[in-house]
């Protein structure tokens, strides 16, 4: 049996085609109990950027993008132990952190956030990866 499951396994060459690469990677691994999460940024699955300039609802997106893998690597959102988030400028901190601050209510994770000079793509203004577990449901 393998240690690691790789959920939603992708080829850099077709998620960047105006960038030179060629990477095999995936949007989540499931190691043991634990969950790492991909940066998500507010591009949905299909690769449709939400909220060009809008910096809430790109974090809006990469939520709903965390929750989705969380559910399909048989986690969730308040099993979420650590956030990190990167933003392209600190006045985006407030629309970003209160839009996050929705979906993990009552969660509790550690956090670090970050303003960094840009992104892999020009136009996502945020990005977030998470880890978390996968419960015991002897516990």
């Amino acid at each position: 049996m393998p240690t690691h499951t790789r959920i939603r396994m992708f080829n850099t060459k077709e998620t960047y085609p105006n960038q030179s690469l060629d990477n095999d990677l995936c949007q989540a691994v499931v190691a043991g109990n634990t969950v790492y999460v991909r940066g998500q940024v507010g591009t949905d699955f299909d690769g449709n950027l939400v909220g060009l300039g809008d910096p809430q609802a790109q974090a809006e997106q990469a939520m709903k993008n965390v929750k989705q893998l969380l559910e399909e690597a048989g986690s969730d959102l308040t099993h979420i132990v650590k956030t990190t988030t990167y933003i392209t400028d600190p006045r985006f901190r407030e629309p970003v952190y209160q839009e996050v601050g929705k979906w993990l209510k009552g969660v509790y994770p550690i956090s670090t956030g970050l303003v960094v000079a840009g992104l892999a793509q020009p136009q996502w203004l945020m990005e977030i990866d998470v880890i978390a577990v996968i419960p015991d449901e002897d516990k």
